[in-house]
């Protein structure tokens, strides 16, 4: 995709992280996203709802109504915590069709984290993408 052909929150997203300097604020904000996630629903904490592959504990709830997916998610760590938000900006509100089509890669490129996360957060992000991937094509 084009940077015309992102959704506008992602754009959104892009444009915040491209007025960051370094890395550092990058680091900052992503906390900052982290920070301002909903809390996840009384109960939904559970082995089921928990994603392989990550370190961290993380935590992906999936929903669909009329067709559109909607996530919620959660880590016990500030940095995967900041990942999931990111991931739930890219993903939420969307279609099947519009999940598939998304290159989560391409984005986070252009949010300039790729090449700043460990291999283990590398993983776990790519763990994250790949199950809600697979939840909006079944």
């Amino acid at each position: 995709m084009s940077r015309m052909d992102y959704p506008a929150n992602i754009q959104d997203m892009i444009d915040d992280f491209a007025f960051l300097d370094d890395w550092e604020d990058r680091y900052m904000h992503l906390i900052d996203l982290g920070k301002s996630l909903s809390p996840l629903p009384d109960g939904t904490q559970t082995e089921a709802n928990k994603v392989k592959g990550c370190a961290s504990q993380v935590w992906l709830v999936s929903q669909e109504k009329d067709g559109i997916r909607h996530f919620l998610g959660d880590s016990d760590a500030h940095i995967v915590k900041g990942l999931v938000a990111i991931t739930i900006e890219i993903f939420s509100g969307r279609s099947a069709a519009e999940i598939a089509a998304l290159d989560a890669n391409e984005i986070l490129s252009k949010l300039g984290l790729a090449e700043h996360l460990s291999a283990q957060r590398s993983n776990g992000l790519a763990s994250m993408i790949a199950r809600i991937k697979a939840e909006a094509a079944a």
